[in-house]
């Protein structure tokens, strides 16, 4: 199929999403969908298998922060946090210094805070200097990340914490909303079917009453997972890094999608103007493009979110 072109192809998902979707993954998912249709019409996929068996970095975080809450007030309010932030914004998000600065930043607060931080682009004080006072008034009570909060807070009030509590969280959230969502149309888009045998309600029951140390022992993300596997899969594959199912989003940002991101998103005619101030938009737009700070979660977020407005609302 080529090189991916992102010019091309994000109108495209735009329209068969047909909701606000900020997922940068759906495009090498549909590319992935169409290169497997032209070999067989069924596919199998392993979504569910992280959100059951543990294989998120956030997963292992949430014992670290564990174990960085017991460390004296003092060393981690003037030495460790000061020495996060100066970390310097431009650092992509997955970068190693990256990712330590979001640990850093997160791992003090409460748990339903934290895992908020780990799952969201936007912090709810990003959110606020980009709202308009009108808007800001209007969402005052019901702001969008209220409900995630309540449900991971509900888990706890049902007995669950520390990995049990993120996973069940993840399973009733990040996976039914985002990558069910994002197979399912990026698959059928292709005329492609696509199974999740990982869903298997039996399969999951029997994973959630595992205990922690076979989901992560030692460092290694879904443990027992692997010992299963090793049988059948290469030491390679198994012992590789997780890879994320990424683009290079920011760099597309910074050219190919900077005329199509600039129209959108600084121009008069942008329909998020009614919600968002302008002017912020805009320094959060010049920041990214000029190398200051890596935004591109958020700008991926609010370019589908304005082609969106402009493709479905009159």
């Amino acid at each position: 199929m080529g090189r991916p072109r992102p010019l091309d192809v994000l109108p495209t998902l735009v329209r068969h999403y047909g909701e606000p979707f900020a997922d940068s993954s759906a495009i090498p998912s549909y590319y992935v969908a169409q290169m497997t249709r032209q070999h067989v019409t069924v596919a199998l996929n392993g979504d569910g298998g992280d959100e059951s068996f543990a294989g998120y970095e956030r997963y292992w975080a949430t014992g670290l922060a564990e174990k960085y809450g017991k460390l004296p007030r003092v060393l981690r309010r003037r030495v460790l946090e000061p020495l996060a932030a100066l970390v310097p914004d431009s650092l992509p998000r997955r970068s190693r210094l990256g990712r330590g600065k979001r640990f850093l930043q997160a791992a003090s607060q409460p748990a339903s805070q934290r895992y908020l931080r780990w799952v969201t682009y936007f912090s709810p004080e990003q959110k606020g200097e980009l709202y308009t006072s009108d808007f800001r008034a209007e969402l005052r009570g019901h702001e969008g990340q209220r409900w995630l909060l309540d449900e991971f807070e509900t888990l706890g009030r049902g007995g669950l914490k520390g990995l049990d509590a993120i996973l069940a969280a993840d399973v009733r959230s990040y996976l039914p909303y985002d990558l069910l969502v994002k197979m399912d149309i990026a698959t059928m888009a292709s005329s492609l079917e696509a199974r999740s045998p990982f869903l298997d309600h039996k399969l999951m029951e029997f994973s959630a009453r595992l205990p922690y140390n076979f989901k992560i022992r030692g460092g290694v993300l879904k443990y027992g997972l692997k010992k299963v596997a090793q049988d059948f899969l290469p030491t390679e594959i198994l012992n590789r890094r997780k890879m994320g199912f990424g683009v290079p989003v920011g760099e597309w940002l910074r050219g190919e999608l900077r005329p199509l991101l600039e129209d959108a998103l600084l121009s008069s005619e942008s329909r998020l103007g009614q919600w968002l101030r302008h002017d912020s938009v805009r320094e959060l737009v010049q920041a990214h493009v000029a190398g200051a700070s890596d935004h591109t979660y958020r700008i991926w977020s609010l370019l589908w979110l304005e082609l969106w407005l402009r493709e479905f609302v009159s």
